[in-house]
């Protein structure tokens, strides 16, 4: 008989572990889809090879990943189910996540979908009666196996199937992980993530940066958005100057360079080149800058900036800044604003 293959959605996290794991040992060949998007695990796609080549030396999972982020961004104008405490979709969220899965199984041949959804671990989006929503509204009625929680809901087509035996699938519940870590044991698995929420969007910081946006608080229009606007927006210290424009400013070398990477044609980019200290960008601003006759009032402003954020030298008469964007590339010295302009402008 042909083996039977599912699609597990994989966090990384110890329940999506140890799910994948249950199913793949009762013989059924199990892929795993890690969803990624700009709020969760988006740097993956730098290397996606290593990471799965970590996911198969670690746990022997056959793991892809898929990225989500431009659903995600439509999304997030109007959930259906809300949010939670902060701008956080989840429930949302993981109906997108089964819907994307379920599309994904004929490319696959898959014939059900796991989940390492346990039973009231999660207060907004594991309680019974929001699985059942997750599972009604991505259409999956029947195709989802939630095996760690399987022996306290109905059976699955995969149960009815024969694919898998019921019997051998669990019971847990709650929030404590003392089962989840003995099974872990079992399969010989201690290396494994802490638990935590892993979403910016439900951080309460930086979710309040994207609930700008969407809530029209912001120079960028919610219709307009794009994926770089969000990892800029995740990314150092934001201020927004005067007439609109906006600035970011690398905290440290990893931001520095992270900020190089991802600047597009229309940004400009400001840099010390002879003492340490931030790289700025001025988002989408080249344009505008060109034909606006305070083109040099915000680049003095911009480069006041990456004075103050940089190295001090004693009787400093004032730093040299590069500007690289416009057809030209050049340098001009500047002198570091103040702490007053400084708090009005910071985001």
């Amino acid at each position: 008989m042909k083996q039977v293959t599912a699609i597990a959605l994989f966090s990384g996290g110890l329940d999506s572990i140890l799910a994948t794991k249950l199913v793949a040992s009762l013989g059924v060949r199990v892929l795993a889809v890690k969803f990624v998007t700009p709020f969760f695990d988006y740097e993956l796609l730098d290397d996606p090879e290593k990471y799965k080549k970590e996911v198969m030396d670690k746990y022997g999972i056959e793991v892809i990943l898929h990225d989500l982020s431009h659903n995600y961004l439509d999304l997030l104008h109007n959930p259906s189910h809300g949010f939670g405490k902060n701008f956080n979709p989840c429930i949302d969220c993981k109906i997108l996540m089964f819907t994307r899965a379920k599309e994904m199984m004929a490319e696959y041949g898959a014939s059900f979908l796991i989940s390492g959804e346990v039973l009231g671990q999660r207060p907004m989006s594991q309680r019974r009666d929001t699985l059942r929503v997750i599972e009604r509204d991505s259409d999956n009625d029947g195709l989802l196996l939630r095996p760690l929680s399987a022996k306290l809901m109905d059976p699955t087509i995969a149960e009815t199937e024969g694919w898998i035996d019921r019997e051998k699938l669990l019971n847990f519940s709650g929030r404590g992980r003392v089962r989840q870590i003995k099974l872990a044991k079992e399969y010989g698995i201690i290396d494994f993530p802490a638990p935590a929420g892993g979403c910016i969007l439900a951080d309460p910081i930086l979710s309040t940066r994207i609930e700008k946006i969407y809530r029209d608080d912001f120079v960028i229009k919610a219709e307009e958005i794009t994926v770089n606007d969000i990892r800029f927006l995740l990314l150092g210290r934001q201020f927004l100057l005067p007439n609109g424009y906006w600035l970011i400013l690398g905290r440290n070398e990893k931001e520095n360079i992270k900020i190089e990477e991802l600047a597009e044609e229309n940004d400009i980019q400001l840099h010390m080149p002879d003492r340490p200290g931030p790289t700025a960008l001025l988002r989408n601003a080249k344009i505008s800058l060109e034909i606006s006759e305070k083109k040099d009032e915000i680049l003095a402003m911009a480069i006041g900036l990456v004075v103050r954020y940089g190295k001090k030298v004693k009787n400093d008469p004032g730093a040299e800044v590069e500007i690289k964007g416009f057809e030209t590339k050049y340098r001009t010295v500047g002198s570091q604003v103040t702490e007053q302009l400084c708090n009005e402008w910071m985001l």
